[in-house]
């Protein structure tokens, strides 16, 4: 009897972790909106799971809590082109040479908290990548008072270091 109920033990194990695959499925297939004119689709959102290093004890050494997210920037056709240009100067070295973006996320102890971190800053930089540029700067002339001001200070440097010389012999 003790062997059938190790049996059923471990079947329980292994359908709760199928079942925790599923659930890690169920979120990396969830579109991720990014503002209402952007909205990622769940398939262009890959999230792989490793070990995380740092504190955590036989936690970490155990369970693969970090998050990998990997979303093909260049690829997407959710972006567009200024967009992408903006995301790859900003993703910096975390965009591969493919145009990959990855996004790496181990702040937290728990699976489900990593993966939320990794998809909120993979939102914010798009939404800095999304902002609109800097209006042209306007060309101004200088007032009239500040080029007499300039001007005199210039005369005023000058009779300084014209006083600097040899005095004139009479």
């Amino acid at each position: 009897m003790p062997g059938l109920f190790c049996l059923a033990l471990a079947f329980a194990a292994a359908s709760a972790d199928m079942g925790s695959e599923k659930e890690t499925d169920d979120m990396a297939s969830e579109p991720l909106e990014i503002n209402n004119r952007i909205t990622i689709a769940g398939w262009e959102l890959t999230e792989q799971f490793v070990l995380a290093g740092g504190p955590g004890g036989q936690n970490v050494n155990k369970v693969s809590t970090a998050v990998q997210l990997f979303f093909n920037l260049l690829g997407s056709p959710a972006l567009n082109d200024r967009v992408k240009q903006n995301a790859a100067k900003l993703a910096g070295k975390r965009l591969s040479k493919e145009g990959v973006l990855m996004i790496e996320a181990s702040r937290f102890r728990s699976q489900d908290r990593n993966r939320e971190d990794a998809r909120d800053r993979l939102k914010e930089l798009l939404l800095e990548a999304a902002k609109p540029p800097p209006p042209p700067r306007k060309k101004t002339k200088p007032t009239k008072g500040s080029i007499e001001r300039r001007l005199k200070a210039k005369s005023g440097r000058s009779d300084v270091k014209k006083m600097r010389g040899k005095p004139a012999g009479d």
